[in-house]
């Protein structure tokens, strides 16, 4: 029966993930004017889109003509601002092989006058220059596009309070000096109150609100009221927030943000393949996610359009949407109460354990042990599997290894995922069935050909330390059912306490999840304490899909983001799906069951690596840069 319900509540979780994953189906030409409309928009892309059309080519400057007649259509009157190119930025493109950089950057500016130009304005913002070698019809073709047909889809609302200033701007793709030659030097820059960007990498999956402006709980408000009419729904979380926050990474939003304009930041980064690529052609575009970067965009800048005030900074929200329905969230110090409410909820569960089969802190001590295995093994599992994936440069250092990588992140996707998940059911049904000396000699022996080809790394030496000696640790286990599920909360609960003292924009991650398990462990020990009849385990089994749908969904953003330098991320939301199906662990020839597939797993991940190395064995064209 166990067997049945891990293997039934993983696969349910999964489905669940896949169906949130989707992007919404592109709005046709018949909608309603007042809607935004990706068939509409795409005719917009294919004007920009038609060839590659990087800053100072011949193909740049049609394009700029075409927006500029579409921007006059549009009554938006559009100026042309130039201004100087940072020397540095000519002296970096003259070393990537551009013959004769421009010397200049030229904007496009318009407005759509509200009915109040003395209050403060909001931006709409996207780049109209591609990457060298790439049509752009992700990035940026989509973000103009979405701009010019949310233009029009808010003109057929009626006038709003206040201007919308239109903003294409130039050289973002060589150094975001478009973007700063507009807030540094024009004269409308001092009536800004919000920005609105749009941008991509790659070219498709959901589009993220994935950035804002310091201080944001009012600017999370609007966002979160506007993007309930949104097609698609919201997707946008707090982590992700503070995430981007401490990367190096910049889009042309950088510039007033550093500034202290409040702002959102929309993107999508699936189809990774197609950043700054050949193949990102109007034809390869994902529509569904124009869809729904521009109606979530259309939705939140016509929000702020018709409100009274515009947001100022204040404090930062605690905050995730829900399978992309709707957003949920607290004051970042809220989640304190939440963990002293799950602290609550295991201590009943545990006290009902301790009564019903004699739980002891060993037993505990067991459960914490497993998951810091589970931990430190993928580490060094993880590393393995990038290692095979290659190439290992980092994208500051190799721009063509950097490409080469994004072509090749969906197979090291897949074969982290697998590995990860062999962990996981390895880490459920306990090392003896894998063999321990097995494990410890696989973990050592990987670890070794991951220093070997990357070089001395220490934390890859500790884990691996670490991992090896639990491997070897008969005591290490922990006795089933009751230690190893209330041992791994407790891990959990500690990682919440500590992510919630310092980082609590980032800590609803582990507090929520905890939360959860600890009340579904708690009622689990009121319905039977021992967890032997099938009554006690569907909370467990309930738990699991639901939030195991929901981090998985997590986990495919979490790697896109960051995978492919930090592939073991993905094994702290493998650790948080444990919370909820531990309990679940098959004894007998069902736990022999899931240790042939946990073997069969970490096989299959090192072949999806490699496949994907074969599949794209060679370099991309040199010359495009990483998105800022």
């Amino acid at each position: 029966m166990r067997l049945g319900l891990l293997i039934g509540t993983l696969a349910l979780a999964l489905g669940l993930a896949i169906a949130t994953l989707q992007t919404p189906a592109p709005v046709g030409r018949q909608a309603a004017a007042s809607d935004f409309s990706a068939e509409r928009a795409m005719d917009d892309v294919r004007l920009i889109a038609r060839a590659p059309h990087p800053a100072g080519s011949a193909e740049h400057a049609a394009v700029r003509e075409r927006l500029l007649a579409r921007m006059t259509a549009l009554g938006l009157s559009p100026q042309v601002q130039t201004g100087a190119l940072d020397p540095r930025v000519i002296q970096a493109m003259r070393e990537r092989g551009v013959a004769q950089p421009p010397a200049v950057a030229q904007n496009l500016i318009g407005v759509l006058p509200g009915a109040d130009p003395a209050a403060p304005a909001v931006v709409m913002m996207a780049h109209y220059d591609s990457a060298v070698g790439s049509p752009g019809a992700a990035d940026d073709a989509t973000g103009v596009a979405a701009i010019l047909e949310g233009v029009r889809a808010i003109k057929a609302r009626g006038a709003a309070k206040r201007d919308l200033i239109v903003l294409i701007t130039d050289a973002e793709e060589i150094g975001l000096d478009g973007a700063r030659i507009f807030f540094n030097e024009h004269p409308l820059r001092t009536r800004v109150g919000m920005v609105v960007n749009l941008e991509a990498r790659g070219g498709g999956g959901r589009a993220a609100m994935f950035e804002t402006g310091r201080g944001n709980a009012e600017t999370i408000a609007v966002y979160e009221r506007a993007s309930r009419r949104a097609t698609g729904g919201p997707d946008s979380n707090s982590l992700a927030i503070f995430v981007y926050e401490n990367m190096p990474n910049g889009t042309d939003y950088t510039i007033p943000k550093e500034q202290g304009t409040p702002g959102l930041n929309f993107a999508f980064i699936g189809r990774p393949s197609q950043y700054h690529s050949a193949t990102s052609t109007p034809e390869a575009l994902d529509q569904g996610s124009l869809q729904h970067i521009g109606s979530q965009a259309l939705e939140a800048t016509d929000a702020l359009l018709r409100a009274p005030a515009l947001p100022t900074a204040t404090v930062d929200r605690v905050y995730a949407d829900v399978f992309g329905q709707f957003i949920i969230g607290h004051a970042p110090a809220f989640g304190w109460t939440l963990l002293g409410i799950a602290a609550v909820l295991w201590l009943f569960a545990a006290w009902g354990a301790r009564h019903a089969s004699g739980l002891t802190f060993a037993d505990l001590g067991g459960g914490i042990l497993g998951g810091i295995w589970t931990i430190t093994t993928a580490v060094v599992l993880t590393g393995l599997v990038r290692v095979l994936a290659g190439p290992m440069g980092q994208r500051a250092g190799s721009m063509e290894s950097y490409y080469l990588m994004m072509r090749r992140l969906p197979w090291l996707e897949a074969g982290v995922a697998l590995m990860v998940t062999s962990i996981a059911l390895t880490a459920i049904i306990g090392r003896d069935l894998i063999g321990r000396r097995v494990l410890a000699g696989v973990i050592v022996l990987s670890a070794g050909v991951v220093l070997l080809v990357g070089g001395v790394d220490v934390v890859m030496i500790g884990a691996a330390v670490i991992a090896a000696s639990l491997s070897l640790w008969p005591k290490a286990d922990a006795r089933p059912p009751w230690g190893g599920w209330l041992g791994l909360i407790l891990l959990v609960m500690v990682l919440a306490a500590l992510a919630q003292a310092f980082a609590p924009q980032a800590a609803f991650l582990f507090v929520w999840p905890v939360l959860v398990a600890s009340g579904t462990a708690a009622v689990s020990a009121l319905i039977g304490a021992k967890l032997e009849r099938w009554p006690s385990l569907v909370p467990p089994v309930v738990a699991g899909v639901v939030m195991g749908g929901w981090l998985m969904g997590w986990s495919h953003g979490v790697f896109l983001g960051v995978g492919a330098t930090v592939p073991a991320v993905t094994v702290l939301l493998a650790l948080l799906i444990m919370l909820f199906v531990r309990p679940l662990q098959p004894v007998g020839m069902g736990g022999r069951s899931v240790a042939g597939l946990a073997a069969a797993c970490a096989v299959i991940a090192c072949a999806m690596a490699l496949t994907g190395v074969v599949l794209e064995p060679s370099a991309p064209p040199a010359g495009a840069r990483p998105m800022q």
